[in-house]
Order: structure tokens, then sequence, then C-alpha cells
């Protein structure tokens, strides 16, 4: 793992500590509809302003090209981000460079906290402008990057500006890069991934990489139906890449020379159309009628994935492994969640997970706090599972 600096290797009294934050929260008719990485970032913040900082946030929002957009400005998220802080006051600038800036910053007292307004409102955030990276750097004595879920994106704010301040990893940066060097950097064996998905083709980088660091390669959802199709098994009318029966079978050969045990579903809850309510039935995967489809895996592949699970030490869980959104199809996934949840209390198990759809369906289950890790990155979690650096967390490295 890269080797960073953290909040602990600094003195920021009086110091205007350049915070980036990632506050591009779900929004509904002007309010936060889910807190959790305001949440999440508010520790760094109070820590940084209790140790004397005057503190500057930095985050993007949506997608406004460039170019300012009140519809997506960050001044609705300061009652949020107050109350995750326990209502300490936040200032707010209408701009993140510039005149305003300027005077918002000076005007910070040690302890306070500023958020500047959305860094995307520039087009040079995102094609890493030195001129803007430069003109945000200004406004800050060290530069402190919290936003791990920014990682993979090589932008000014995320990038740039570390190269031209002292730079640090904020706490849940920290924990995230802690999180995953435990999970893959220098795991414990045996090591378990639970990858599940529509596709095999938007994860073949990862299944690719998984290889050469885990012992058990758990795959569920509808990309084990073209791995079974590779092996052979007919999955009647379910979701499945034909295009890619090839790569599956030589990702399939590629696991046996290298001496990896993949499991794939050995039974199947089956429906005709995916639909609450809907009639099932459970039938061993070489088994499924030419009609129906596979949306979930049956209870002798979760007992079959719970011994896997109880042999290792180490998870990595990224996909859930059936239709979780749509009931009964959520079974297979709490049930194999609420079982790794439970070996984790027990100290057995070191659980690390992410991707939105993992994050739901461990929320389903009732375990996101009996997990070890529990990401909320997305894209950056992905990408760093696949192996790829990120350019956030590279800027940092020592």
């Amino acid at each position: 793992m890269t080797n960073f600096a953290t909040i602990d290797q600094v003195d920021v009294k009086n110091k205007r500590v350049l915070l980036r934050a990632d506050l591009n929260v779900p929004m509904k008719d002007g309010k936060v509809e889910d807190a959790t990485r305001i949440e999440r970032l508010a520790p760094t913040i109070a820590e940084l302003a209790d140790k004397g900082g005057r503190v500057v946030v930095l985050s993007h929002f949506g997608r406004p090209k460039g170019k300012p957009d009140p519809e997506e400005s960050l001044k609705p998220l300061v009652p949020a981000l107050q109350r995750a802080l326990g209502d300490r006051p936040v200032h707010f600038a209408g701009d993140c460079v510039g005149p305003e800036a300027d005077r918002a910053v000076e005007a910070l007292k040690p302890g306070e906290i500023l958020l500047l307004e959305n860094t995307r409102f520039h087009k040079g955030e995102e094609a890493n402008d030195t001129d803007f990276a430069k003109a945000l750097a200004k406004l800050g004595d060290i530069y402190v990057n919290d936003a791990f879920s920014a990682a993979h994106r090589a932008h000014a704010s995320t990038e740039g500006v570390a190269h031209l301040l002292p730079a640090y990893a904020g706490r849940l940066m920290q924990a995230e890069l802690e999180a995953l060097n435990r999970a893959l950097g220098a795991p414990e064996h045996p090591v378990a991934a639970i990858v599940g998905g529509a596709k095999v083709s938007t994860k073949l980088e990862l299944l690719q990489h998984l290889l050469d660091k885990v012992d058990f390669l758990i795959i569920g959802g509808a990309m084990a139906n073209t791995l079974l199709l590779a092996e052979g098994i007919a999955v009647g009318k379910s979701l499945a890449e034909h295009d890619m029966i090839d790569v599956a079978r030589d990702l399939l050969r590629s696991t046996n020379t290298q001496g990896r045990v993949v499991v794939l579903p050995i039974d199947a809850v089956v429906a005709s159309e995916l639909k609450a309510g809907v009639a099932t039935q459970t039938v061993a995967v070489d088994r499924v009628p030419p009609h129906q489809m596979i949306f979930d895996v049956g209870p002798r592949t979760v007992a079959a994935i719970e011994t896997r699970l109880r042999e290792c030490r180490t998870l990595v869980w990224n996909g859930p492994l059936g239709a979780f959104e749509t009931e009964p199809f959520d079974r297979g996934t709490i049930a194999v969640a609420r079982a790794a949840a439970l070996l984790t209390r027990a100290g057995k198990l070191a659980s690390i997970a992410g991707g939105g759809d993992t994050v739901a369906a461990l929320a389903a289950a009732g375990v996101t706090g009996d997990m070890t890790y529990v990401s909320t990155a997305g894209g950056a979690f992905l990408e760093w599972l696949e192996g790829r650096i990120l350019p956030g967390v590279a800027a940092l490295a020592r």
C-alpha cells in the first residue's frame, strides 16, 4: 500500500486546512436524502477544528459542466453538515476561488469551519488545470484529502492541489486505505472474495486481479450465469452474456491453473419474471426450466458459501448474489451477509465490503455495523480492487 502521512503528523493550530471532502450526496427538494457520507466526514472536520485549525472544506456536487448552476450549489448542504457536527456553525462562501473565497477564508478564526461552493462550477476542476489548482492552494497552508470516493479522479481539488501544499490523509481516507490494505494489500489468508453483479464484462478486470490475491472466488448474480454457461450448464432464459462465454471459460481455466477455488451456484431460485410475490421454485442449476430465469442463489449454495467463509480469515465483498431489491430474491444475499457478520463479530473473519448495491444489501440485512469495514466509495472502491492506481491516493504518497 502507498505510504502516506496522516493528520497525526501535522500541527494544524492556526493553520488554514484545505480539506477535500465528498459531499456529493443524494438530494431531493433541497434536502439531503442520505447523509452517510457527511456523517463519516464529520469526525475529521471536528478533529481539525478542535485542534485549532481554520477548516476550509472543498467538494464537488453533481455535474454542472464547468459553470455555476444554482440547482447544484453546495449551500443547501450546510444544515446537514452542521447537524453532523453537533450543530457547530458552518460558514459558506459562494465561490471556491476568487475574491469571495479569499475574504471568507481570511475572516475564518481558529476552530471555525467554512464550506466553499462547488468546485465543478469551474472548468479547471475536472481538467486538473494548474492555474485553478494554484488558486485553490492559495487558500490553504496544508491540504487534507478525506474524499477517497473521489480519489479515482485526477481533478484539481483531488490531485493537483496535493502537489502544491503539504498533503495528508484525513481520518476517512485513512480508514479506507487501511481497510483495503487489510483486504488485499496484506491480508490474512485464506482470503475469500464475493463478487456479484449483472455482467462479467463490467467486472472482468476485477476478477482477473482477484485471481492473484484470493484463495476462494465466490461468484453470484447474473454474472454467475455466464460462467455456468461456460461450464456447459443451461440456464433457461436467465440473463447472461453469451458473447463472453469464451472469456468466462478462460477465466475458469486460469483459476484451475493458479490453484484458486471458484464457488459457483449449485442451486437457484427461479421464476418466470422479476416481480415481487411471483411464484418461485428452487432447483439445481443444471435443472433450470427452459422458460424460467435465475434470480437468486438457493439454500444449498448459501450453505456452501458459509462453509467456505468459516475456512477463511479475510473476506472482500462487491456485489449481491441475487436480485436483492425484489423479494423474495433477497434471501440468499441476506443469509450470507448475516453469516459473514456473525463470523466477524466472533473475531474469526475480517470483512471488507463496498459498492452501492453491496452497501444497500448489507443495510437490508441489518449488518452494516457488524462488518469490519463498509466502504461507501463506489467507483473508487471498485477501481482499487481492480488494482488501478488512484490519482488522489498516489498524490499523498511519501
